[in-house]
């Protein structure tokens, strides 16, 4: 199937490695143009240099999503050396897991500006290019957690706080030819996930719960990422694509 992104250009944060870096992959296997960026710049450069190699065109640039400045400069870069912006995937985020009680109202803090205040930075920047050529696709990361986990409370209100927004943001966009959609992953394993000191216990208890019996990898994410910016995605805006494998609750 034909995606139609050929020579669109997608915006990725977060690209330097695991979801970001795949879905990264996976739009320049599409023919998409790729602009990466994320705070490891030197990473973010690695996975387009690794597009280049493979005959992709990509370009890096080092970026902080929690700060406006930093986004707008990395947002004006990537217009100045492929012209445009058409697809922007706000995938990176963080997590700092606590119980309530224990938790460091600095921790909190982060995992917001990161999550949610990032995911706004990144739209304002991208918004006004896509409103200007009448077309664009947002697709931000939630997350199965909206659900609730015990010691992600911060995590869990930031990802429903992310899927209120693009409700919202999808109603304002519309009339300028511009979807706004977002995928909630499940348990993905990546390589984070594989270094966890927990990982053998962790992939356990998660297939336990998952209804499909495995975990899910970064391609199902990518793909679902890749097909909501895609022509064939063009009637579906607002909502919340679950790849979870089936599972919801904790």
């Amino acid at each position: 199937m034909d995606f139609g992104l050929k020579n669109r250009v997608a915006l990725i944060t977060g690209a330097g490695k695991g979801i970001g870096r795949v879905t990264a992959l996976t739009f320049a296997a599409e023919g998409a143009a790729v602009a990466l960026i994320d705070l490891d710049g030197a990473a973010a450069q690695a996975v387009a240099q690794e597009i280049r190699a493979a005959g992709g065109c990509a370009v890096a640039q080092q970026c902080d999503i929690t700060n406006a400045d930093s986004v707008n400069s990395a947002v004006d870069a990537v217009i100045a050396e492929l012209g445009r912006i058409d697809v922007l995937v706000n995938n990176a985020g963080i997590s700092r897991d606590a119980t309530l009680l224990k938790m460091q109202e600095s921790d909190w803090d982060l995992v917001m500006d990161v999550n949610m205040k990032g995911t706004f930075h990144c739209c304002r920047a991208v918004l006004p290019h896509m409103k200007a050529q009448k077309w664009g696709r947002v697709i931000n990361l939630s997350s199965r957690s909206i659900f609730g986990n015990p010691g992600q409370t911060s995590y869990s209100a930031s990802k429903l706080a992310v899927v209120g927004f693009t409700r919202s943001l999808s109603l304002e966009q519309a009339r300028n030819g511009i979807t706004v959609n977002a995928v909630a992953p499940g348990f993905v394993e990546t390589e984070g996930i594989r270094s966890h000191k927990s990982y053998a216990q962790l992939k356990e208890v998660a297939v336990s719960k998952i209804p499909v019996g495995f975990l899910g990898d970064p391609t199902d994410i990518a793909s679902t990422v890749v097909f909501l910016a895609s022509e064939q995605a063009r009637y579906i805006t607002g909502t919340t694509v679950f790849a979870t494998g089936g599972r919801f609750s904790s």
